[in-house]
């Protein structure tokens, strides 16, 4: 039976899960590299890094190859990529000289997956010939929150049972997630992003537009300020706050995806009632006073609340801009979806290394490394204000 563009959307989905298993899955197991493998937290920040960076090239490439290879060639070789570092993720710091550069090789191994899935599933979604465009892309990215959620919970169980010493089985069992989705790809329908005889914008159309580089910075500052806790929330728990790895990785990454999830469903289900920019500038002030909680309160439990609240306030940041990119510039396709990744991922990336890098400076000091994080919310609100200021000269 010929599979319904349905079947495409839950592929996206689960491609969606799959890029939450790339990024959140490891940053669990930070600490236990740390004394396992005897890793500073300045090279346990080298893997934030690299995996985003990684992620950030694939993005900035992607855009001359996929048209050229096919969204479908191109969807089954990010699952692909995904797998394999997760696997290898289990074998290289053993094979390796440096346990480091064993787990280094494998995070660049699945950010090509993970850079690959971010620049793909959007524009697959966009193309499908859905009712409301607007509510399939809130629901896609909430899926990436659930996916984050589903891997914090699932894994805390799963070394509540087994010991956190069997993490190498469990990178493996995640690992069977997108093998199984690289399949599913190759049978479901991928439809085109433009009508027939019309085409994209060419890069240098793009970067001579004005607010192409607004939602550029946009972009940036929604992934550095969801990222900057996100990645560092289990870590922070435990060494910042001193709660038990179970209870650390429960209320602060797992309540930070989870109320993640729940701004983006809400927004999917009320946004066509809603005023866009006016929602992104309350949830960027909300997530100013998330940082603030975090880094400024010395009370474990107003820690994790702040942790729990600035995932709420991230949510529909990403998707958001998604959604003002889509309607002020038209035609944009291929090449404004993968720059608009490339700018979110250089957020990513930005945001954890700067609040590990300062962290580094002050002892290891996460409160004062997340703090120094506040500067992209901060900015955010300032090109919230510059957009409705463009807006009310036209």
């Amino acid at each position: 039976m010929k599979k319904s563009y349905k079947s495409t959307m839950y592929a996206c989905f689960t491609g969606y899960v799959v890029q939450a298993i790339v990024n959140n899955f490891v940053p669990l197991l930070f600490v236990t590299f740390q004394k396992t493998y005897d890793i500073p937290l300045s090279q346990i920040t080298a893997l934030i890094t690299v995996n985003f960076v990684i992620q950030l090239l694939i993005d900035l490439l992607s855009a001359g190859f996929i048209d050229k290879i096919g969204y479908r060639a191109s969807a089954i070789m990010s699952h692909v990529f995904a797998a394999a570092g997760l696997i290898l993720l289990t074998v290289l710091p053993e094979v390796f000289p440096s346990p480091f550069v064993g787990l280094l090789t494998a995070v660049i191994i699945y950010a090509v997956g993970g850079g690959l899935l971010e620049v793909l599933v959007s524009p697959i979604i966009e193309a499908c010939p859905t009712d409301n465009k607007e509510k399939a892309m809130s629901l896609l990215h909430s899926f990436y929150c659930w996916g984050h959620m589903a891997v914090v919970l699932l894994s805390t169980l799963f070394f509540m049972a087994f010991g956190i010493s069997n993490w190498k089985l469990l990178a493996i069992i995640w690992a069977i997630i997108p093998i199984v989705n690289a399949v599913f790809f190759t049978q479901v329908p991928i439809y085109s992003l433009h009508e027939e005889g019309e085409k994209g914008l060419t890069l240098k159309e793009l970067c001579r537009n004005k607010i192409f580089w607004l939602m550029m910075i946009m972009m940036m500052c929604s992934g550095a300020s969801e990222q900057a806790v996100s990645q560092w929330a289990s870590t922070f728990a435990e060494q910042g706050l001193g709660v038990s790895k179970t209870v650390g990785d429960l209320a602060g990454p797992l309540a930070f995806a989870a109320l993640m999830g729940t701004s983006r469903l809400l927004y999917g289900k009320f946004g066509d009632k809603l005023n866009l920019t006016k929602c992104m500038f309350f949830s960027a002030s909300l997530c100013v006073i998330s940082y603030l909680c975090i880094a400024l309160i010395p009370v474990p439990a107003i820690g994790l609340i702040g942790c729990a609240l600035c995932g709420f306030s991230v949510g529909i940041l990403w998707p958001g801009t998604f959604s003002k990119s889509s309607a002020a510039i038209k035609r944009g396709g291929t090449v404004m979806f993968a720059m608009l990744a490339l700018a979110g991922d250089l957020g990513c990336s930005g945001g954890p290394t700067l609040a590990g890098l300062i962290s580094g400076k002050f002892n290891n000091n996460l409160h004062i490394g997340i703090l120094s994080a506040i500067v992209f919310p901060l900015l955010l609100l300032l090109c919230l204000l510059a957009e409705r200021k463009k807006k009310s000269d036209i």
